[in-house]
C-alpha cells in the first residue's frame, strides 16, 4: 500500500519539505527512514525521541563494521570467508519527557496538535507535538535536528517544552548502545534486510561523564574498529543537571525543573562522533578526538544552512507543468542523495547510505553505475575520492583475483572493508560486471573532468587491472569470437550463463578504454590482445526474434507463468532460485542497460526491439530496474511508458512500493531518478566527441531545467517543448552537440529549435516459444 501519495492530507505535497500533519501508528520504520538525515558519513534515522514511539530507531557512520567468519554448510575453494556488517554505532537521539508524573508519548498521551517535517532546503529536521497531559496542562514539545557538513562527525539537537501553566518537567537525554540490545534476526525471513550478531559487539573503552557531559568510546570485538563519542548540554537559564549517569549501553543527563508558561524550556545537545583511521591506533583515546570537533548547536545548523543553500544553487532540477507531488518527490530524492554523498569523503556509498542497516551497509556496483554519474555532474571532487576509495582495494582486488584464477584486479561484488563478503557467489562473485563498473565509472571521470593527474595514476591503474581481469576470464572460442563464460549479469534472476550480452559489452568497453591509455606500463602485444578481444567479443544475438538475447541460453528458457500472483513477487523471496533461473523472467533491465551505457554501439532499431522485448518480461523486483526501463522508453519514444516508469522510481520508498524501505533509502534508485531527468529526458548522453542532447520532454511537462558540472564548467539546460536552451554560467564555451548539430556553448544562452519525436510502432513478437504451436498428442483411452 502507498504511503506517501495514499493520504495527501497528512503528507501534503510541498515543494521543499517533507511533512507529516497528522500521526498514525503502523509505518513508524519506513518514516524513520524517510525523515532520515545525513552526510555521507554520519546518519541518523527520523525516529522520534520517546523510546516507545520507535519503530528501528538508530544512527550509522559509513564504513563502521564489525566481521565474522562465514560458516558454509558446504564449502568450497574461494568462497567468501568474512562477513562485514554495518554497525548502529551509540545513538544520542533519546528522550525522556515527563510532566506532572506523565512519560510523553505518542503511543500512550494524547495528543492536541502535530507536524513534523524534514526541510529538504536547510537539511533540518523538526517535529512540533502539543499534548494534553492527564494534570490538566497543554505542553508543546519542538525537536530540531542537524547533521554537521564541515564537522562531519556532529549531530545538534535542540528539544523545547512550552507549556500553559506550572508544570513539573522531568527530561532525561539518553545515548543509548542499540548494537548490544535483543532484536529480532530479520535476515532470515528477507535476505536484503540486515542480519544481527549472536554476541556483544561494542566493547566499552571509556565511560566518563559529569555536570551534563559524557566522555564515551567502543572497539567492535572482532573488526577492532573504534568509536569515540563527546557529548554537551546547554540549557536555558543555566539549569544544572539533576544527574548524570554513565553505562556502556544506557548514559544519561537529567534535568528535574518546575517550568512557567512565561519561560519555555530548552535543552540542546551537542554530539560528536570520531571514527576511522584517526582512531584505530590503541593510544588514541576516540573520546577526546570527538571531543576536539564538538561544535555548538547553533553552529552545527548554521553548516547545514550554508551547505544546502550551496548545493541547491546548482543541483536543483526543476520540472515545470508537472505535479506538486512528483517536484516533491525528485527534491526528496535529490536530497536523499546529497545526504548519502556529501562527506563521504574517500570512502564507499552504501546501498542505503546512513539511513540505514539493509544490505548490511555494503558497497555495491551501484555507487559506479547509479550514483556516480550524479556525482559527476553535480560534485565531481566527490566522484574522485569514490574512485579513490575503489582504487585503495587494488591490493585485495588483485588477491581475489588469485583465488578465482584470472590476472589483474577482482574487485568483490559486495563489500565494506575489500574483502568479498557475498556468501552466495551465483548472484555475487559470478557478477565479474563490477570490473567494467569501476573502469566505466572511472572513463566517465576522466571524459567530464579532464582530471589528467587522475588520468595517469590511479585511473590508468583501475583501467588496465580490470583489462587484465577481462582477457584472462575469456577466451578466443573456435568459432575465432571472444567469449566469457560463467558469469551472472545485473539480471539476478539468470545466474552463471555463458557470453552475458551486458557482461560482454561493459568488458568490451572496459578493454578498449585501457587500450587506448598511452601507459608505460601497457606493453605493445598487451594493448593488441585487449584491442582483437574487444574486435571479436561475442554478442549473442536472436536471428528469429531479431533481438539481441540476454545470454547464449535465454532464448531457450521458458517463459515464466505470468498468471503469478502479485502474492509471490519479489519472487527470490518465493522461489527456489533454481525455479527462476530455467525461466525466461527478469529481475532487472539487463540488455537495455547496456544499450544505455554504451549508447553509440546500437541502432535504433536494436534498442526498440530490445525494450520491446525484455520490457514486458521484466518484474522490477529490482529498485535498479524502473530508472534504466524509463530511460530506455524515452529514448525509444515510448513518452507514456516513460513516465510511468519515472513516476514509479520517484516513489519506490516514499511509496514503499517494495515493502523494504524500513531498512533504509534505495540510493541508487534516487541516483537513478536523476539519470532519469538528465538522461531520460533531456537525453544526456556522455563519453562521445563531445556532449550529446536527445531530448525527449513528456507532453505533460512545460518544462526541465538543471545544471551539470562538465570539464571546468557550470551548464545550464533548460528544456521546453519545442526547443533546448543552453548556458554556459562559469567557465569558458563548449561544444556541445543536440541531435547531430554542434552548437559552440557561452555566456549568452543558445536556443535549439526541436522537432517532435515521433512514437514508432511497438514490435510485435512471435507468442511462446518454437514448440509452442505444437499440438498436444494424446494416447486412447
Amino acid at each position: 500500500m502507498a504511503v506517501i501519495t495514499a493520504d495527501r492530507e497528512r503528507f501534503p505535497d510541498t515543494p521543499w519539505q517533507l511533512v507529516e500533519t497528522r500521526h498514525e501508528a503502523g509505518v513508524a520504520g519506513t518514516l524513520e527512514t524517510l525523515f532520515a538525515l545525513g552526510n555521507g558519513h554520519l546518519g541518523i534515522r527520523g525516529a522520534h525521541w520517546a523510546a516507545a514511539d520507535g519503530g528501528l530507531p538508530g544512527s550509522f557512520i559509513n564504513g563502521l563494521h564489525e566481521i565474522w567468519d562465514i560458516k558454509h554448510a558446504e564449502n568450497a575453494f574461494g568462497f567468501a570467508r568474512t562477513g562485514q556488517r554495518i554497525l548502529y554505532i551509540p545513538d544520542a537521539n533519546n528522550f525522556a519527557v515527563v510532566v506532572d508524573g506523565e512519560t510523553l508519548s505518542l503511543a500512550e498521551s494524547e495528543v492536541l496538535e502535530y507536524r513534523r517535517a524534514v526541510d529538504f532546503s536547510t537539511g533540518i529536521y523538526e517535529c512540533r507535538i502539543t499534548w494534553q497531559c492527564r494534570s490538566g496542562a497543554a505542553v508543546t514539545t519542538t525537536e530540531r535536528r542537524a547533521v554537521g557538513f564541515e564537522s562531519r562527525g556532529c549531530l545538534g539537537i535542540s528539544l523545547e517544552v512550552a507549556t500553559d501553566r506550572q508544570v513539573s518537567l522531568d527530561v532525561t537525554s539518553q545515548v543509548i548502545n542499540r548494537q548490544d540490545q535483543p532484536v529480532e534476526d530479520h535476515s532470515v525471513h528477507d535476505p536484503r534486510r540486515s542480519g544481527r550478531h549472536a554476541g556483544r559487539v561494542l566493547l566499552p573503552v571509556r565511560l566518563d561523564g559529569g555536570d551534563g557531559s559524557l566522555r564515551l568510546s567502543w572497539e567492535a570485538a572482532e573488526s577492532k574498529q573504534r568509536v569515540g563519542l563527546a557529548v554537551d548540554h546547554w540549557t536555558s537559564a543555566g539549569h544544572q543537571p539533576f544527574e548524570t549517569l554513565v553505562d556502556q549501553d544506557d548514559s544519561s543527563v537529567r534535568y528535574v525543573l518546575a517550568v512557567d508558561p512565561d519561560e519555555p524550556f530548552r535543552l540542546e545537545k551537542s554530539v560528536s562522533y570520531a571514527a576511522g583511521r584517526r582512531v584505530q591506533d590503541p593510544d588514541v583515546d576516540a573520546a577526546a578526538v570527538a571531543e576536539e570537533a564538538l561544535r555548538p548547536v547553533n553552529e552545527i545548523f548554521a553548516e547545514s544552512m550554508a551547505h544546502y543553500r550551496g548545493y541547491w544553487a546548482t543541483s536543483d532540477i526543476v520540472v515545470g507543468g508537472g505535479s506538486p507531488g512528483l517536484q516533491q518527490a525528485i527534491r526528496w530524492n535529490l536530497f536523499q542523495l546529497a545526504q548519502a554523498t556529501a562527506r563521504a569523503d574517500v570512502a564507499g556509498i552504501p546501498a542505503k547510505g546512513v539511513t540505514g542497516s539493509g544490505y548490511e551497509g555494503h558497497y555495491f556496483w551501484d555507487q559506479e553505475v547509479y550514483l556516480l554519474p550524479y556525482l559527476t555532474y553535480t560534485n565531481p571532487d566527490g566522484a574522485r575520492q569514490v574512485l579513490e576509495f575503489r582504487h585503495g582495494m587494488l591490493p585485495e582486488a588483485k588477491i581475489r583475483a588469485k583465488e578465482l584464477s584470472v590476472d589483474g584486479a577482482l574487485f568483490p561484488w559486495r563489500t565494506i572493508n575489500g574483502l568479498e563478503a557475498s556468501a552466495y557467489y551465483a548472484a555475487g562473485t559470478a557478477q565479474f560486471h563490477i570490473a567494467a563498473a569501476i573502469a566505466f565509472a572511472t572513463n566517465r571521470y576522466l571524459w567530464a573532468t579532464g582530471d589528467a593527474a587522475f588520468r595517469d595514476g590511479m585511473g590508468a591503474q583501475l583501467l588496465i587491472e580490470t583489462a587484465r581481469m577481462w582477457i584472462s576470464l575469456g577466451f578466443f572460442g573456435k568459432d575465432g569470437l571472444f567469449h566469457i563464460h560463467g558469469v551472472t549479469g545485473p539480471d539476478e534472476y539468470t545466474a552463471v550463463v555463458n557470453d552475458n550480452l551486458y557482461t560482454n559489452v561493459m568488458a568490451r568497453f572496459n578493454l578498449r578504454a585501457a587500450a587506448a591509455l598511452e601507459h608505460a606500463e601497457i606493453t605493445q602485444e598487451e594493448r593488441q590482445l585487449w584491442e582483437a578481444a574487444a574486435n571479436l567479443m561475442q554478442l549473442p544475438f536472436d536471428t528469429r526474434m531479431q533481438v539481441h538475447s540476454q545470454d547464449n541460453d535465454f532464448m531457450t528458457l521458458e517463459a515464466w507463468d505470468w498468471t503469478t500472483p502479485r502474492s509471490k513477487y519479489p519472487l527470490l523471496l518465493h522461489f527456489h532460485p533454481l525455479v527462476i533461473y530455467r525461466h525466461q523472467v527478469l529481475k532487472q533491465a539487463d540488455t537495455v542497460l547496456a544499450m544505455f551505457l554504451q549508447w553509440q554501439d546500437f541502432t535504433a532499431q536494436e534498442k526498440q526491439r530490445a525494450f520491446d522485448f525484455y520490457d514486458p518480461i521484466t518484474t522490477g523486483d529490482s529498485t535498479l530496474s524502473a530508472c534504466v526501463q524509463g530511460i530506455m522508453a524515452a529514448e525509444v519514444g515510448y513518452s507514456k511508458e516513460a513516465l510511468d516508469h519515472f513516476t514509479s522510481a520517484a516513489f519506490i520508498d516514499l511509496d514503499d512500493t517494495h515493502g523494504n524501505t524500513i531498512d533504509g533509502v534505495h540510493i541508487a534508485s534516487t541516483g537513478g531518478v536523476w539519470s532519469s531527468l538528465v538522461c531520460g529526458f533531456a537525453g544526456m548522453r556522455d563519453q562521445g566527441p563531445v556532449p550529446f542532447f536527445d531530448p525527449r520532454l513528456p507532453a505533460e511537462w512545460d518544462s526541465l531545467a538543471f545544471h551539470l558540472k562538465i570539464r571546468g564548467r557550470l551548464l545550464l539546460v533548460q528544456l521546453a517543448s519545442g526547443s533546448i536552451t543552453l548556458t554556459v554560467q562559469e567557465g569558458e564555451p563548449l561544444e556541445i552537440d543536440v541531435r547531430g548539430q554542434r552548437v559552440l556553448v557561452a555566456a549568452q544562452a543558445v536556443q535549439v529549435p526541436l522537432e517532435p519525436v515521433a512514437v514508432p510502432e511497438p514490435t510485435v513478437f512471435p507468442s511462446g516459444l518454437p514448440t509452442a504451436s505444437i499440438p498436444v498428442v494424446r494416447g486412447n483411452s
